[in-house]
């Protein structure tokens, strides 16, 4: 199907319409926002209103205050006719069938015929909106879930009809995948559709299991958090920020819809969960749910834990487990799966009554909510944020065994999966030749997963593609003459193993290949520099060593850039510090949307060492113009290091500064970017790449631009803006993207910045204050203003 998405028309302007709205404008999509008139005054204010709310919530839902001239608001009133002019028309507005058919009524009086129209509904049947439309309207018609907030919640469930045009369902999982940057997942109109349907369940079960097994609300939150491949907010947190009403309102629709679910019992409100709804204890939205924040007497924020015998609300308990002190040094999750089956404890023992019956539960869905396995996975993966789907989950803990356990505990696999054991497979995926297959059920064989033809997921290469590795890096061959260097350190921050892996990739690919992509898998791109190790260094006054350390992390940064073949950095998440810098040397940047990155080394009492400071005058002296003031281009850069600015999203991170224009390259989809990277190397490539010659000609300003970075620094510390040690960085962050204390503005070489970086950064790590900021960030996490 030959369709483009221009222009989006939204109705309704709640808390979904209006985050779906902005993230239509995130991707450059023109967007007409509607909702009900006001009855007094200005007809626009609900809407207005909804969207300036919107756009003040934290995490912001857009990419960049920028992206917001894209959205035009009006009302169903006066402004229903212009969605005759629109691609593709989203119906947003309160989850109540007859309104729905009401605004379908009005929408099909305008839209021009073959019109795109969805419905964002979480649990009303699609096909019970489409009666009474038209044939084109029921062909054009289906249903798009977005997970709330939609920018960061990466599910998209798309919803057909018997009626729906299988082209117009082919494009929708295209486009959301590709540009909205979702995990499309195809379902059946069946009450909560995929996500929503499993996702209940798990929790309502837990609610269950913790009135039997007397379990804390810390002690779940802890078992069921991180450790287990899940978000920080678990089980009971997450249920107050979304709203315990909202848990509610989904458990008594499946209650209500799901007669025939053996599990329909499971989906009755425990007494502690209804007496918490009457006393309207729903989470953030009433100020307190599971937790409630008070203050002390001393005025200190305080988070209680309900206690959910008594129901009244203490102190939080420290949460002790073998169990979960045991998967402490595992790094892959899929590995800890096995150390929480075998559990003594309480964590053991929560694992194993909650799998086991979760087990039982998606098997025996199959095929009522979906004919394919690997769905249901991709569903609780991008809309709940786990790390592993219940059938990966499975597969960890070994399918077999897991089954035996099941027995024990009351439960039995669906029959299709004891066929697929007798069959000779143990396993409902494998990686065969780097493409991971899943278990399809109805030929009984293995089958690539559809889609994922784009992508490339290093952890399928990892078995036979390595071609070099170390410690903390690998050096896998991507095909076609691309190398790629995956880090795999703790957050992956950059040590000497990191350094010696880049190095050995562009050695390698100079002789042998065509270049390099510099990306990963994990949950961050890199948290920055070994800081550890700096300290360690530091304290033990080894200055010779540190000095080394520095060059050579300035050297890898210099050979990414001056290299004879392309080099693509691919970050995503977190990527500070050093893995900013390696951003910023790059022939190019292929980034995911989501990308958070700065030059944050201030918050250790250092400047950017590995060539972050010199490549920022660098920028600064390609942006001074003759007729204008050039300190203002100095002071925008030091500034954006000064502060520790970090990017919210990929396009604020070009309005920082950290991208150059026609250097960058945004992938929305994060399981699309290393095969983005890789494109990009090879269309460098393909196109003739030359080496770079090093600068000789970047103009420092000298005593000129000194001058102004002292006086602001002395008047921010004056102010108390900053503190005496926040004073002397500044100065010294000055010094160096200055050039020092040079007479006149004069033009020098990039050598000579990184000398004076280096230098600069030694003499900070010999300070006490910097090393207590240093070590407050390694032992505590946290960084300290001294």
């Amino acid at each position: 199907m030959n369709k483009k998405i221009n222009k989006v028309v939204v109705l309704g302007s709640g808390i979904m319409g209006s985050r779906i709205a902005c993230h239509f404008a995130n991707i450059g999509v023109e967007v007409l926002l509607l909702d009900i008139p006001a009855k007094e005054g200005d007809k626009n204010t609900i809407v207005n209103t909804a969207l300036q709310n919107a756009v003040k919530t934290n995490p912001s839902p857009v990419y960049s205050k920028k992206v917001l001239n894209k959205i035009t608001t009006g009302n169903f009133e006066d402004d229903m006719a212009k969605i005759a002019g629109y691609d593709w028309i989203i119906e947003v507005v309160v989850e109540n069938l007859d309104i729905k058919k009401k605004v379908f009524e009005q929408v099909e009086q305008f839209r021009k015929p073959g019109t795109l129209v969805t419905s964002n509904t979480s649990g009303i049947p699609i096909h019970l909106m489409a009666e009474g439309r038209s044939e084109d309207f029921k062909a054009n018609f289906c249903g798009t879930h977005f997970f709330n907030p939609p920018r960061y919640l990466r599910l998209l469930e798309i919803i057909p009809t018997l009626h729906t045009n299988p082209q117009l369902v082919d494009f929708l999982m295209h486009y959301g995948d590709k540009f909205l940057g979702k995990t499309t997942v195809l379902c059946k109109d069946t009450p909560a559709f995929i996500a929503n349907r499993v996702g209940v369940y798990s929790i309502m079960a837990l609610l269950h299991l913790v009135e039997k097994m007397e379990l804390t609300v810390e002690e779940v939150d802890k078992f069921t958090g991180p450790a287990l491949g899940r978000p920080k907010s678990a089980t009971f947190r997450t249920t107050d920020v979304v709203g315990l009403d909202t848990m509610i309102k989904v458990s008594k629709g499946l209650y209500d819809n799901c007669p025939d679910d053996k599990a329909h019992d499971l989906f009755k409100l425990p007494a502690y969960v209804e007496k918490m709804e009457t006393n309207k204890w729903l989470g953030d939205k009433t100020g307190q749910g599971f937790y409630k924040k008070t203050k002390s007497a001393d005025g200190k924020t305080e988070i209680l834990a309900l206690d959910l015998k008594t129901l009244e609300y203490r102190p939080q308990e420290k949460v002790k487990s073998a169990t979960l002190d045991m998967t402490k040094p595992i790094e892959n999750v899929k590995d800890r799966m096995k150390v929480f089956a075998a559990g003594k404890d309480k964590a053991g023992e929560l694992f194993r009554a909650s799998f086991f019956g979760l087990f039982e539960y998606v098997s025996d869905r199959i095929p009522e909510i979906s004919d394919e396995l690997y769905r249901i996975d991709d569903a609780m993966r991008a809309g709940f944020g786990w790390d592993l789907g219940p059938f990966e989950v499975w597969d960890a803990v070994g399918v077999t065994e897991a089954i035996e356990g099941m027995k024990k505990y009351g439960h039995e696999a669906a029959a299709w999966v004891h066929e697929m054991l007798a069959a000779g497979h143990t396993s409902f995926y494998k990686v065969e030749d780097g493409v991971k297959k899943y278990y399809d059920i109805p030929s009984k064989s293995f089958k690539a997963v559809p889609g994922t033809e784009a992508f490339i997921i290093l952890d399928n290469l990892r078995a036979n593609k390595v071609i070099w590795k170390n410690s903390g890096a690998s050096i896998i061959d991507l095909g076609d003459g691309i190398l790629n260097v995956e880090f795999h350190s703790k957050m992956n921050t950059i040590g000497g193993d990191t350094l010696q892996a880049i190095n050995k990739a562009i050695d390698m690919a100079e002789k042998d290949y065509r270049g390099v992509v510099i990306g990963n898998d994990g949950a961050n791109f890199s948290a920055g520099a070994n800081v550890g190790m700096i300290f360690m260094m530091a304290v033990e006054q080894e200055w010779e060593e540190l000095n080394l350390a520095i060059r050579m992390f300035q050297n890898t940064s210099m050979r990414i850039r001056y290299s004879s073949i392309p080099v693509v950095v691919a970050p995503h998440n977190l990527t500070l510090g050093g893995g900013c810098e390696f951003s910023l040397h790059a022939d190019h940047v292929q980034l995911n949307a989501e990308t958070y990155m700065g030059l944050v080394e201030f918050g250790v009492g250092v400047i950017p060492g590995g060539g972050g400071t010199k490549e920022f005058a660098l920028r600064a002296s390609d942006e001074y113009k003759e007729d204008q003031i050039v300190q203002n281009a100095l002071k925008d850069r030091f500034l954006t290091i000064g502060m520790a600015k970090v990017s919210t999203s990929a396009v604020e991170a070009f309005e920082l500064g950290y991208l150059q224009k026609d250097k960058y390259s945004i992938s929305m989809n994060r399981s699309r970017l290393i095969a983005d990277a890789k494109a990009k190397a090879i269309e460098l490539a393909d196109a003739g790449y030359t080496q770079p010659v090093r600068r000789k000609d970047i103009r420092v300003l000298g005593k000129q631009g000194l001058g102004i970075v002292y006086a602001g620094a002395n008047t921010m510390y004056s102010g108390r803006y900053i503190s005496e040690h926040d004073k002397k960085i500044s100065e010294k962050l000055g010094w160096v993207m200055c050039g020092g204390d040079l007479s006149s503005p004069t033009e020098v070489t990039e050598q000579y910045l990184l000398d004076l970086e280096r230098e600069v950064f030694l003499s900070l790590c010999g300070e006490r204050k910097t090393l207590e900021r240093i070590q407050s960030i390694v032992t505590k996490g946290k960084p300290l203003r001294n």
